[in-house]
């Protein structure tokens, strides 16, 4: 049975199912808080639509992305939605980055990701071996630096931080030399330096700044980080079991299905359920990158690689600003958060990789890690 649906539809069921403790454990905190938003039935509704999208692009032959005005097609109409979004999008909580369509309400930003990660492996995949030469690394930078303006316009600095990650990671993976990886924090810093001076808004300055000093002002922008750490350390080792979350149920904890899940979970699961949590996340991006570097050609390899970057980014973001080690961004957990547009976005990153896994090749890994990583 497992061979023939293996032969049938080429899934590596490890990654798949590994996705499942996350899904579950993010709808089981939602249903925790009962009929309040109904949250938990909708995110359900969310995820069958992403299954369906899932399996449908694992049948997909992707080696059309290779091609150069498919590439720039994606990219001019991402760029141009997130123009349009400046004109007729719907503000939610000061930043205008929704579509709402009625039944639904749909985030372009998260799409998008998605975009520069094929934008940017499109562009290294042809010229990963002259990297050297800093004018690729300037180049790929204006690339991700567009649709990072747009959405940082919005103001949605979460998801414009991501874009910065995505585009450092890629140069990293792609053999970026050790004088260029200090120019591109040099490059970084100044950026930051310009943002903080004609970009951020006055909530963001306050944000970085609680996050500098977090109990500076536990009443204003620091309560839900404060809030958040309390939530985190209530859980103890167990947790307080399954709906009994006071931070979260007596509503101290802000947003509890979406940015601050991963706190909600956190105080009902204790320690024992968070460490369970990131093996999970941990199983789901060994098997991102073992299918990567089982790629036919360096651009399903670089693509597989911008994947696992993405996802590391959106981990790593969200679970340091629970935990008050970040600032509060307004980045998502993926699987977990709450919403159907990043839920979309990242089964329709793995079903894409998932197709370029029906002409995969059995590469030799050392010599992979080799060429890509810098290391022997």
């Amino acid at each position: 049975m497992i061979t023939h649906l293996k032969r049938t539809f080429n899934i590596d069921w490890i990654l798949f199912f590994s996705t499942f403790p996350i899904l579950f454990a993010g709808v089981i905190t939602m249903g925790s808080f009962g009929g309040k938003g109904n949250f938990a039935m909708r995110q359900l509704l969310w995820i069958a639509i992403s299954f369906a999208i899932f399996f449908g692009l694992s049948f997909i032959d992707f080696r059309f992305l290779r091609r150069t005005w498919v590439i720039v097609t994606l990219f001019l109409g991402g760029c141009f939605v997130l123009l349009v979004l400046a004109a007729v999008g719907s503000v939610y909580k000061g930043a205008q980055s929704w579509f709402n369509v009625g039944f639904a309400a749909f985030q372009p930003a998260d799409v998008m990701k998605l975009v520069i990660i094929l934008v940017l492996t499109k562009y290294f995949s042809r010229r990963h071996i002259e990297i050297a030469n800093i004018r690729h690394i300037i180049v790929s930078g204006i690339y991700a630096f567009i649709p990072f303006v747009l959405v940082a316009a919005q103001p949605d600095f979460g998801s414009a931080i991501i874009f910065l990650f995505i585009w450092l990671g890629m140069v990293f993976v792609s053999g970026i030399s050790k004088k260029h990886i200090i120019l591109v924090f040099t490059l970084g810093v100044i950026s930051f330096g310009g943002l903080w001076n004609f970009v951020f808004e006055p909530y963001q300055k306050q944000r970085i700044m609680t996050f500098i000093h977090p109990l500076a002002d536990i009443r204003g922008a620091g309560y839900n980080s404060f809030q958040s750490t309390i939530a985190i350390g209530s859980g103890g080792i167990f947790g307080k079991g399954v709906g009994y979350g006071t931070q979260s149920r007596l509503n101290f904890l802000p947003e509890y299905q979406t940015d601050f899940i991963f706190a909600a979970f956190s105080e009902e699961w204790g320690f024992v359920g968070v460490m369970l949590l990131f093996l999970f996340f941990a199983i789901l991006i060994w098997r991102i990158l073992h299918n990567a570097l089982l790629g036919e050609t360096n651009f399903e390899i670089l693509f597989g690689m911008g994947l696992a970057i993405y996802f590391i980014s959106h981990f790593v973001v969200n679970v340091g600003m629970n935990i008050g080690l970040l600032p509060v961004t307004g980045i998502t957990i993926p699987f977990m958060s709450y919403g159907g547009s990043h839920l979309l976005t990242e089964f329709t990153g793995l079903g894409i990789l998932m197709g370029m896994r029906r002409y995969n090749r059995a590469a030799h890994r050392d010599d992979l890690r080799h060429e890509f990583l810098g290391v022997g």
